[in-house]
């Protein structure tokens, strides 16, 4: 048994049993009085019992249908609690967003834009998950997305935020002692440190094959080797532009940038009515990412 239908039955009661009269029950209710009267037949079929007592001239509530009426209505004031709470909760900048990102692009903007938002919102949480996992936010329990990407999810309401080059980057000091690359063919003369999905860089004049004495799947400890003195890396221009903004990283053949960029997205689920919490804080960081210089 569908137990929509009999929460829809059990409401079509309550009103009746409010009234005692089928015609202004069903003007009510905005049904004919026709349906109104099979549903409650079908209710006292499923409970066996008798709830009304019809006459040609009234209806009367049997025992049954008086201990029914009161318990109805109380789960209809029930429901409308709930109905109040869940609105609420929608159109009130509070409650837990759920956020899944890149880990760079987290490190290096995410945290403090969070930062800055929950102390507007106070009432906001975030829960932000940066595993490597490409989730699916229609089917996933998942807010709002950020994701490295030329191709966001069509089946998504998507914003470009941020574009990015990969740039060969070491620092100074490393520079110093090893020399600087010319060429391209120059880095195998060099300690190229490189993450473990990517042991050939793809650069505008050809692919090179790194033989690093290091590889990793965190790019924060690759950055931080390449701060140390270590080797070069190759890596997302936003994540070290506060480094070579500050010379403590220096870029390397800059001419063999691929030109193509790489961008950031913002997406979520095409929503009818989105919350209020999910619209204020897409909007935050769309107009945050309007002042950062790819």
């Amino acid at each position: 048994m569908n137990e929509h239908k009999r929460v829809e039955r059990l409401m079509l009661f309550v009103e009746l049993a409010k009234q005692l009269n089928f015609t202004r029950a069903a003007a009510t209710l905005g049904i004919s009085k026709g349906y109104l009267s099979g549903q409650v037949k079908k209710l006292e079929q499923e409970l066996q019992c008798p709830l009304l007592i019809r006459t040609t001239r009234s209806v009367r509530l049997t025992r049954e249908g008086e201990r029914l009426y009161n318990q109805g209505l109380q789960i209809r004031s029930q429901l409308y609690q709930l109905e109040q709470s869940v609105h609420e909760e929608h159109e009130t900048l509070t409650g837990l967003l759920r956020i899944t990102a890149p880990k760079m692009f987290a490190e290096r903007y995410l945290f403090g834009l969070c930062e800055v938002f929950s102390q507007q919102h106070p009432g906001i949480q975030f829960e932000i998950n940066c595993s490597y996992t490409t989730f699916n936010l229609n089917l996933q329990d998942i807010d709002v997305g950020f994701r490295a990407t030329n191709t966001p999810p069509d089946n998504m309401v998507a914003s470009r935020i941020l574009g990015y080059h990969h740039l060969l980057v070491a620092a100074p000091q490393y520079l110093s002692q090893r020399g600087v690359p010319q060429t391209v063919s120059d880095l195998a003369n060099h300690d190229c440190l490189a993450t473990l999905h990517q042991r050939h860089w793809p650069l505008k004049s050809e692919e090179v094959r790194i033989n690093g004495w290091l590889s990793t799947n965190e790019n924060h400890l690759l950055k931080q080797q390449a701060l140390n003195g270590q080797g070069i890396i190759r890596i997302a221009s936003y994540y070290v532009q506060d480094e070579l903004d500050s010379g403590r990283l220096q870029q390397v053949l800059p001419d063999e940038v691929i030109e193509a960029g790489n961008s950031i997205y913002l997406f979520y689920p095409q929503l009818v009515y989105p919350s209020v919490k999910l619209r204020t804080f897409t909007e935050f960081i769309k107009t945050s990412f309007m002042q950062v210089q790819p």
